[in-house]
């Protein structure tokens, strides 16, 4: 009786809070299906996770390397490596010839630690934050985590899926918001927006009281025009970006931020206490990335045949309508022909096709039954095939 009532306590005790009852990135989950497959002797072509098949620059491995065998692997600033801040603020003149002071450039684990440390410091439990839909699942997420409350503003065709500051606005005009954060390019439609419609959706947002977040991860990996830093648009923006997907680094967990001035002490001392500081081996690898780029562009240009090959090969497998593929290397995919709930549809195409994509219900919890995100980060050759696969078992 006794142990009984000890173990009923104990459970008690680890209950979960309701802070952390956030959905699964479902994209894991069907990593791990597909590992199920393979594990019993299937060939399962990947497509349905952001990471490139492609490793880290040779620069990059070769810096780690020297690193290990000549010097200790200390912490180091909350802020990170000053060599590496100011390497980046090199990048932004030769990138976008944009003027970037290195005191603002902030060193984070990955893209996902510089989404905390910006909502962190940024907002307040119960603020409203808008996100677009379709739209990178852990933006919800982690917003939800912390307290706050993502608002979903619904994108169309009719903005080539990217938000306005008429949209903006409007959803303001509903429930005040404080915040907005946006990709572009965006995952997982590959839209991108131009300098004007980027400039306008600032200008609404900040006229508005509106605090702006612009992820720009995919930057790099553009192909209908070059991207656009709202760093050079606006002081006040908050940028996030990652050597994860242009440098092909996603293992290493090394991101960056551009942070407006009155946020950088708050957001310092955020990272001293929850990190310390980023991982020193990857900064050091993350500073000679910037070496590699001739090697990052050879990269870059099989994704534009990858994605080639799939916009022309998946309408003749029977996928005919899909989302601009401006940037990045996602395809979003209409599947309503075919299923009215992707989740399934997905699961199927795993099973029959051995082709692994990922459910528009992670991306869009309004309309996502009805798309498939394609990542098109590996082989020509498994593109091909994939569509051959695809084309067989929807025959």
């Amino acid at each position: 009786m006794l142990e009984s009532t000890l173990r009923d306590r104990a459970k008690a005790l680890l209950t979960p809070s309701v802070r952390s009852d956030v959905p699964p990135f479902m994209v894991m989950d069907v990593m791990a299906a597909a590992a199920r497959i393979e594990a019993a002797g299937g060939h399962v072509i990947h497509m349905e996770v952001g990471q490139p098949a492609a490793p880290a620059p040779r620069s990059a491995i070769a810096a780690a390397h020297r690193a290990l065998d000549e010097a200790r692997i200390d912490y180091t600033s909350a802020l990170g490596m000053p060599s590496l801040r100011e390497r980046i603020v090199r990048h932004y003149r030769d990138a976008y010839g944009c003027t970037v002071d290195s005191e603002r450039i902030v060193i984070t684990t990955g893209s996902s630690g510089g989404f905390i440390l910006a909502f962190l410091s940024m907002f307040e439990p119960g603020d409203r934050v808008a996100v677009t839909v379709p739209g990178y699942p852990p933006y919800r997420h982690i917003l939800t985590a912390l307290g706050c409350e993502p608002v979903l503003i619904e994108t169309s065709s009719a903005t080539r899926h990217a938000l306005t500051g008429e949209a903006l606005l409007a959803a303001h005009r509903k429930t005040p918001l404080k915040g907005v954060l946006v990709g572009s390019p965006a995952n997982p439609t590959g839209t991108m927006m131009s300098r004007e419609a980027l400039t306008g959706l600032i200008n609404a947002a900040e006229d508005a009281g509106i605090r702006f977040i612009s992820d720009e991860i995919y930057h790099g990996l553009d192909y209908a025009f070059p991207a656009v830093t709202a760093a050079g648009l606006s002081p006040q923006a908050l940028v996030i970006n990652s050597f994860s997907k242009y440098f092909c680094m996603t293992g290493w967990r090394v991101g960056w931020m551009v942070v407006p001035e009155p946020l950088l002490r708050p957001i310092e001392r955020l990272q001293q206490n929850l990190s310390i500081s980023v991982p020193t081996l990857s900064q050091i690898a993350a500073e000679a990335a910037f070496e590699g780029r001739e090697e990052m562009e050879a990269i870059k240009r099989g994704y534009q045949e990858n994605r080639r090959i799939l916009i022309e090969g998946l309408p003749k497998a029977g996928l005919t309508k899909f989302l601009p593929a401006d940037g990045a290397f996602y395809l979003y995919a209409d599947v309503s022909d075919f299923t009215s709930d992707s989740f399934e549809f997905a699961g199927r195409m795993l099973e029959k096709a051995h082709v692994a994509a990922t459910p528009g219900v992670d991306f869009d919890p309004i309309h996502g039954r009805s798309f498939i995100r394609f990542s098109y980060a590996r082989s020509a050759d498994e593109m091909r095939e994939a569509v051959t696969r695809i084309a067989r078992w929807l025959a």
